[in-house]
C-alpha cells in the first residue's frame, strides 16, 4: 500500500511517499480503507519536534515519539473511510461500515491507504449527512474541543469568548458553545471575521484592531484555542466565577474511553445540524509536503484535508 513515511524530524521535506506492507487486522481490530485524512497541528509538531510548553514536555515527547528518530513512521491523526475487514472477535463493526476516527490513541497512521484500529478505539460510524472529506476533519479536533468545553459546564445565556476562532479547534468551539445557548464572541483576524460569523458567533473581534483584554467586557468562559494568550492576561477579562480554558493544558484530561463517547456525541450534533466542517484547502496524498508547508505558515482557516483513496 502507499503511505507517507518520515524517518527523521525536520521540515515538510522529510515526508516521503513509499510502498509499505498492507496491515492485517488482529482479532479485535478492524482494517480501514482510508478515504481522507488531515494535516493536523499535532502532525506538524511531531514531524518537526516543535513541542510547545516547558522543557520537560519536550523531553517527554522525545521519549514517546523517539529519541533519535521517529518510533512511528506514519503520521496522520484523523481519518474517514470504509471498513474492509474485521478480526474474528469484532462485534461493534462490520465490513463496508463507513466510519470516522481519531488515531491519537492508536499509534497514528492516517497517512496511508489502510489503517488497523481496535474496535474499541476512537472510531464511530460516520454521520449520515456528512461526506468522507468533511467527516475526516471532525475526530481529533472535535473530541478535544467538545471535551474541553464540557469542563466549563456552559449554561444558556453565558458569555463565551473563543480566542483563535478561525482555526480547527476554534471553528468547532464557536459552534459547540453556540449549540449550548451561549452568547459567543470570536476573536480572529480581519480576513476570517465573516467566516466566524457564519458559524454562529454573535460578535467578532478583529485582533489586528482591538485587544479584548483592554475593553470592559467580562466573560463567563474564555477558551484559548491556540494557546497564545498569557493566562494571567486572559483572566483579567473573566467574571469572578469565570472559567479559563486552554487547548494545551485542558486537553490532557481527555482519555481514550471518554474520547469514544465524545466522538459519538459529535456524530449526533452533526446529524442534528449543529456542527459543520470547515475546510480551507484540499490536497492529494502525493502533495502532502505542500499541504504541510501551507499549515506550517499558521494561517489556515479551519482544516486542511488529504484525499488518500478516491474509490471508497
Amino acid at each position: 500500500m502507499k503511505a507517507i513515511l518520515y524517518t527523521k524530524y525536520g521540515p515538510p521535506d522529510v515526508l516521503q511517499l513509499a510502498e509499505v506492507e498492507k496491515p492485517i487486522p488482529k482479532d479485535n481490530e478492524v482494517l480501514i480503507k482510508v478515504h481522507t485524512t488531515t494535516v493536523h497541528r499535532g502532525d506538524i509538531r511531531m514531524r518537526s519536534l516543535n513541542i510547545p510548553g516547558p522543557r520537560w514536555q519536550l523531553l517527554f515527547a522525545r521519549i514517546f515519539l523517539g529519541i533519535r528518530k521517529p518510533k512511528r513512521a506514519i503520521l496522520g491523526m484523523d481519518l474517514s473511510g470504509k471498513i474492509e475487514a474485521v478480526g474474528k472477535n469484532v462485534t461493534l463493526f462490520k465490513e463496508r461500515d463507513e466510519i470516522f476516527a481519531s488515531t491519537v490513541w492508536s499509534g497514528f497512521g492516517g497517512y496511508a491507504e489502510y489503517k488497523c484500529m481496535p474496535e474499541d478505539g476512537a472510531l464511530a460510524l460516520k454521520p449520515v449527512n456528512m461526506p468522507f472529506e468533511e467527516a475526516a476533519v471532525i475526530p481529533s479536533g472535535g473530541i478535544t474541543t467538545l471535551g474541553i468545553i464540557r469542563m466549563a459546564n456552559i449554561q444558556s445565556g453565558q458569555k463565551v469568548l473563543i480566542y483563535g476562532a478561525s482555526g480547527s479547534v476554534g471553528t468547532f468551539a464557536v459552534q459547540i458553545a453556540k449549540s449550548l445557548g451561549a452568547e459567543v464572541t470570536g476573536f480572529c483576524s480581519t480576513t476570517n471575521l465573516e467566516m466566524v460569523k457564519s458559524l454562529g458567533a454573535d460578535k467578532v473581534i478583529d485582533y489586528t484592531k482591538e485587544d479584548f483584554t483592554q475593553n470592559s467586557e467580562k466573560y463567563d468562559v474564555i477558551f484559548d484555542a491556540v494557546a497564545k494568550i498569557p493566562p494571567k492576561q486572559a483572566k483579567k477579562s473573566l467574571k469572578k466565577t469565570g472559567i479559563y480554558l486552554n487547548i494545551h493544558t485542558s486537553s490532557e484530561k481527555i482519555k481514550t474511553k471518554y474520547a469514544i463517547s465524545l466522538l459519538k456525541d459529535l456524530k449526533e450534533l452533526i446529524e442534528a445540524g449543529k456542527i459543520k466542517a470547515v475546510i480551507d484547502k484540499r490536497y492529494p496524498l502525493d502533495e502532502i509536503v505542500e499541504a504541510q508547508r501551507y499549515v506550517d505558515k499558521g494561517h489556515k482557516k479551519g482544516n486542511v484535508v488529504i484525499t488518500v483513496v478516491h474509490d471508497n
